[in-house]
């Protein structure tokens, strides 16, 4: 990769590429770029010295960025092939680079732990970079969502170890060779880009194989993949069944937390509680210290056990992944990113372990059109676990509408009272509706509605 001095971004208000920019920013280079809509994350970027623009126009673009000899181009591949600008700037022979190679540029030389799934990959990212910042005293992390702790999605400390969440979509992991690698899932997901469910096993199975000699993986419990990497460590994690990282003696505590004793090879750290409710996030937590504990074996640093614990504690969670806006006896407000039925099915289960007895009100973004088509029935028993059911149109994201895919695919296998609700009339419908424990799902723009939904049971609470 060429020497730069301006960095300009194709999509700049993504959650991994504003974390890209921040750092450059951070590091003295000029940074510009353009999205399609302005959000709280391009406004931030701004604010920090980034140039933005919203018009997809060649004539938009800075004119100190239209430099080959001094600008570098990221683009991330949610931008279409005939992008007015993408296409300009391929055409006056720029460097340009995805998200994925930019990211493996700058991991050369770093102690890499890389979170790799389908699901759960952000929430243990975010983890494991707290863990390191609170019991190992650094560290540097590139987030796939906005940390409560750091409030960023990027974090920038001392020492060498960097920790990624590794995105299988487009094969963006196999861009990395970390040191320490862990896989929280490898459901089906992403057939747009695959094609089949064995596809996407074999790109996991690649990833494991760029594992730096004398490595590690750490890898959930049940998840099958091929492993054909003879130089590496491998361990197995779980959320409470016995293997080389799980949880035992795990008691649910007020306000849906967990108190649980977190058990490692090495020593069993007693009394732990994390700092957000949800099982879901206890079996996360122990992926995040199974991946701080392989990296203490091979980079010296030592494995605090009470420095851990503490670190758990003190876990504030990350935006939009189980985040409570309302928590009383008479109304419950969540919201949570989940986009998978593996994801929703988890979210649910928690948050009815929480709740016990309450009614629950689930409301549904679907995310792709491809996505919808293929995992509809999964969707429909998933959701199908709460009481009732709101669905919201799909959010097509980079896709065109395809025939006769749409939210009423999933409605009519649901084994639970459902109603179609289009987005800008959803805080009116909540309102209007008795509800006692709602949570609110999708990876689209629904977190848009999320304050004026909090308000609005606020006033019913």
């Amino acid at each position: 990769m060429k020497e730069f001095s301006n960095v300009y971004f194709l999509g700049i208000g993504g959650i991994g590429m504003s974390a890209l920019a921040r750092y450059f920013l951070h590091e003295g280079k000029r940074v510009a770029g353009y999205d399609r809509v302005r959000t709280p994350l391009t406004e931030r970027l701004e604010a920090e010295g980034a140039d933005i623009h919203y018009e997809e126009r060649a004539e938009a673009i800075p004119a100190p960025f239209d430099d080959p000899q001094t600008t570098i181009v990221v683009y991330t591949p949610a931008v279409p092939a005939d992008h007015a600008e993408l296409r300009h700037f391929e055409r006056e022979g720029f460097e340009v680079v995805k998200r994925s190679q930019m990211l493996g540029y700058l991991s050369r030389g770093k102690f890499v732990l890389a979170i790799a799934g389908t699901h759960g990959k952000t929430t243990t990212t975010t983890l494991t970079a707290w863990l390191d910042h609170e019991a190992a005293g650094g560290g540097s992390a590139f987030l796939g969502g906005v940390s409560r702790n750091f409030d960023s999605n990027l974090v920038l400390g001392a020492g060498d170890r960097l920790a990624v969440e590794a995105d299988e979509f487009d094969r963006s992991f196999l861009q990395l060779s970390p040191d320490v690698a862990v896989i929280t899932s490898a459901d089906a997901d992403h057939l747009d880009i695959y094609g089949t469910h064995e596809a996407l096993r074999e790109a996991f199975s690649q990833f494991i194989a760029r594992i730096r000699p004398g490595g590690a993986l750490v890898l959930k419990q049940g998840v099958d993949l091929r492993i054909d990497n003879p130089g590496i460590a491998c361990y197995r994690y779980a959320y409470d069944t016995p293997c080389d990282f799980y949880a035992r003696n795990i008691a649910l505590c007020d306000g849906g937390r967990y108190r649980f004793d977190l058990v490692t090879p090495s020593a069993t750290i007693e009394g732990c509680t994390l700092g957000i409710p949800g099982w879901v996030n206890i079996e996360n937590a122990v992926a995040a210290a199974a991946a701080l504990w392989c990296a203490s074996e091979r980079d010296g640093i030592p494995f605090d056990a009470a420095r851990v614990r503490d670190a758990l504690a003190s876990f504030e969670g990350v935006k939009r992944r189980f985040e409570c806006y309302l928590n009383t006896p008479r109304q419950v407000y969540i919201d949570d990113y989940a986009h998978h039925p593996r994801e929703l099915t988890a979210a649910i289960t928690s948050i009815k372990r929480m709740f016990p007895g309450r009614r629950l009100t689930a409301i549904f973004q679907p995310h792709l059109y491809t996505r919808t088509r293929d995992f509809y029935r999964e969707f429909a028993e998933a959701l199908s676990h709460a009481d009732e059911v709101l669905l919201l149109p799909i959010y097509p994201a980079r896709e065109e509408p395809i025939e006769g895919v749409d939210s009423q695919m999933i409605g009519r296998l649901l084994t639970v009272p459902w109603q179609l609700c289009d987005r800008e009339e959803l805080a009116a419908r909540i309102g209007a509706t008795a509800t006692d424990v709602v949570v609110s799902f999708g990876a689209g723009n629904i977190d848009a509605c999320c304050e004026a939904l909090a308000e609005t049971l606020r006033r019913k609470a």
